[in-house]
């Protein structure tokens, strides 16, 4: 039986915590989980949702670095991690299954898990 955390759900969960982390670090210096709504929306169209974090990305990673300090070295981390998190391969348009979206949800949490402990201060 395959692990979950070697699926592609599970991969595109982590890039969007990752991109979802550069949002937060650019706009209010920290980062936050998005709400439920976010995440129901997000499982409903993964690509669609990363695509739009995407298109502002290098903006994000400015705006997070010119803050300075802790925020700009994880901002630096962050923007790596999105790179690193992009699989080399295609990524759903449509909705997830519900044990798809489970391990998305799985994804996200392992990845704002990790954001956690190297920033302890600046992870809700």
């Amino acid at each position: 039986m395959p692990r979950v955390e070697d699926g592609k759900p599970y991969a595109w969960g982590r890039l969007y915590a990752a991109l979802g982390a550069l949002d937060g670090l650019a706009a209010v210096g920290r980062v936050t989980p998005v709400p439920e709504e976010g995440m129901r929306r997000t499982v409903g169209k993964p690509r669609t949702v990363c695509e739009e974090f995407l298109s502002e990305v290098g903006d994000r990673v400015f705006t997070a670095r010119q803050k300075g300090g802790a925020v700009a070295e994880a901002a630096a981390v962050v923007f790596a991690d999105v790179g690193r998190l992009i699989l080399p391969e295609p990524m759903a348009r449509h909705g997830l299954a519900p044990d798809l979206a489970e391990a998305f949800r799985q994804g996200y949490e392992a990845q704002l898990a990790e954001y956690r402990k190297q920033w302890e201060g600046l992870v809700d």
